[in-house]
């Protein structure tokens, strides 16, 4: 009964429209007083939700992937790609240079949102100039973006190992979301390619020796922001925390001092963004870590193992089961509070299972992932249809494709746990 206290409260709250981090908020005060808990411990959980040292790094890769994808550095990525395809003539290069484009912007922005914005508004333009279908370029773009979601340095990376209580490390969810999120977009790639053959989409075009090597030349400056990031993480020289404050400083000067494609008159704006973004994510935080305090005094974690135990006690049986309510809940609310939410929850039964932390963080991020390109909460769908000047409904008819092929990238990554773990296990985490 105090579950269903707690949960209905919280369902309510929704449905009458109130914002995510107050109906959690509110939800767990009244499943706390149903309890007989003091406010009063419910209130110092809010404040020691959000005091961790390690929250820091969401502040810094928030605004060092703002600066970067505002900054004139995603045109120059995707001058970079069309370089790299533009030598192989391949049929289709667009679509090409945009997932490939997007791959790298993942490394650096560590945001879906971002990444669509960013390269979208490049990208879709000229496909469109060349023949392609704004639809079908809209769909490569928002599609190719969910690499963010889990290649580092990811912000959802970072709020996963959070919610986690620090069980699993920042750095270990970095390593560990390389080869999906490079399997995804490969699998992209190879979609892409079907479709250029079948309908018969222009020729990528090589780009002269000339201007290729001053693309090359402007791009590497963005590149070097991976090699600072990840570089300086693995070999023990920053801490993540002291990677994101780097990234911040290192995009700043690129952005000012060499692209100067920004005013100065603009960075206070880009400041207030980032800040209300921060503080969204802080404030979903806080009430989360509330929510799951008072769920753990419940006993939700426990009972919810024993509901899975008494379905199956076959972890391959329970993978299906909650990759199935995962991707029902992604289409129904945000990917952050999903993580904040049901991460406390389900970690104690995954583990009893014998599943990796590390292995089901990265399979729950790309079910999360897979919901923001998916109504009716789909931020990710809206701002790429933004950008493409196209309906949710003209997308969604022809997004399928790229459904079936995330959906087959999840079932790999879900059932071979090595292409998880592999980095993590190399580096020692």
């Amino acid at each position: 009964m105090d579950i269903a206290v707690l949960l209905l409260s919280m369902c309510f709250f929704f449905a009458i429209g109130m914002p995510i981090a107050y109906a959690l908020a509110l939800s767990s005060l009244v499943g706390a007083l149903w309890i007989d808990l003091p406010v009063g411990a419910v209130m110092q959980q809010f404040a020691s939700g959000v005091g961790k040292v390690s929250m820091l790094t969401i502040p810094f890769f928030v605004l060092a992937g703002a600066i970067m994808a505002e900054g004139g550095m995603a045109k120059r990525l995707v001058d970079f790609a069309a370089v790299v395809v533009g030598f192989t003539r391949m049929r289709g290069g667009l679509s090409q240079v945009n997932i490939l484009a997007t791959t790298i912007m993942s490394g650096i922005s560590g945001s879906s949102v971002a990444d669509t914005s960013a390269i979208g508004s490049v990208m879709i333009p000229q496909m469109a100039a060349k023949g392609y279908p704004r639809v079908f370029a809209t769909n490569v773009t928002i599609s190719a973006s969910l690499q963010a979601i889990i290649i580092p340095p990811s912000h959802n990376s970072v709020i996963y190992s959070l919610a986690t209580g620090g069980v699993v490390s920042i750095t270990s969810l970095f390593l560990a979301g390389v080869i999906p999120g490079l399997l995804l977009g490969f699998s992209l790639m190879l979609l892409c390619l079907f479709y250029a053959y079948r309908d018969k989409h222009p020729k990528g075009e090589p780009v002269p020796i000339r201007q290729a090597v001053r693309m090359l030349g402007d791009a590497v400056w963005g590149i070097v922001t991976l090699v600072i990031v990840l570089g300086g993480i693995l070999t023990g020289v920053f801490t993540p925390i002291e990677a994101g404050a780097v990234a911040c400083v290192w995009a700043f000067f690129v952005t000012m001092f060499i692209y100067r494609d920004y005013k100065w008159s603009e960075l206070p704006l880009l400041v207030y963004k980032t800040l209300q973004t921060v503080a969204m994510v802080l404030t979903l935080v806080a009430t989360a870590s509330c929510f799951g305090y008072v769920a753990a005094l419940m006993q939700m974690p426990a009972k919810m193992t024993d509901f899975f135990v008494a379905i199956s006690s076959n972890k391959y049986v329970l993978l299906m089961w909650l990759n199935i309510m995962l991707l029902v809940l992604g289409t129904a609310l945000d990917l952050a509070p999903l993580l904040l939410i049901c991460t406390p929850i389900l970690l104690p039964v995954v583990k009893s299972f014998g599943i990796d932390p590390v292995h089901f963080g990265i399979v729950m991020l790309l079910n999360l992932g897979i919901g923001l390109l998916t109504p009716p909460v789909g931020t990710t769908l809206f701002v790429g249809c933004a950008i493409g000047k196209v309906s949710v409904d003209e997308v969604m008819r022809g997004i399928w494709p790229f459904y079936y092929v995330m959906f087959t990238v999840l079932m790999i990554v879900t059932y071979v746990p090595w292409l998880s773990l592999a980095l993590p296990r190399a580096f020692g985490f």
